[in-house]
């Protein structure tokens, strides 16, 4: 009697599982009238990153997350600013980096869930 060989399944053709350290890299949105323009007309979404990361990292972390292939990453630095509360109060707004990743043309990113 001849012996069944085994048929394994094909391997996806998606994405690898995101880890604990893309979810690191990647922290929040940035929500401005700005962003939201780009990423309906120009399919471009601004997120904050951690200070850290590079745009490799940003890139892969991206398309683990939300499954999608990126065309391209840009980073920028966005410098503290002096501000004042009232007359008295003076202080800085933090720093932090931000990217720019365009998403490949014919994909989306929803990124507000229910």
């Amino acid at each position: 009697m001849a012996a069944k060989k085994k048929v394994e399944a094909p391997a996806k053709a998606g994405f690898p599982k995101a880890t604990e350290k893309d979810f690191a890299v990647i922290l929040k949105p940035v929500i401005t009238e700005k962003s939201m323009a780009k990423m309906q007309n120009e399919n471009k979404v601004t997120v904050r990153v951690n200070g850290n990361s590079n745009k490799t990292e940003v890139k892969l972390a991206f398309e683990r997350i939300f499954q999608v292939k990126v065309e391209e990453v840009k980073i920028v630095n966005v410098h503290p600013k002096a501000t004042t509360r009232g007359t008295r109060y003076h202080g800085t707004i933090q720093g932090y980096k931000k990217a720019i990743v365009t998403v490949a043309h014919g994909e989306a990113i929803d990124l507000f869930r229910e």
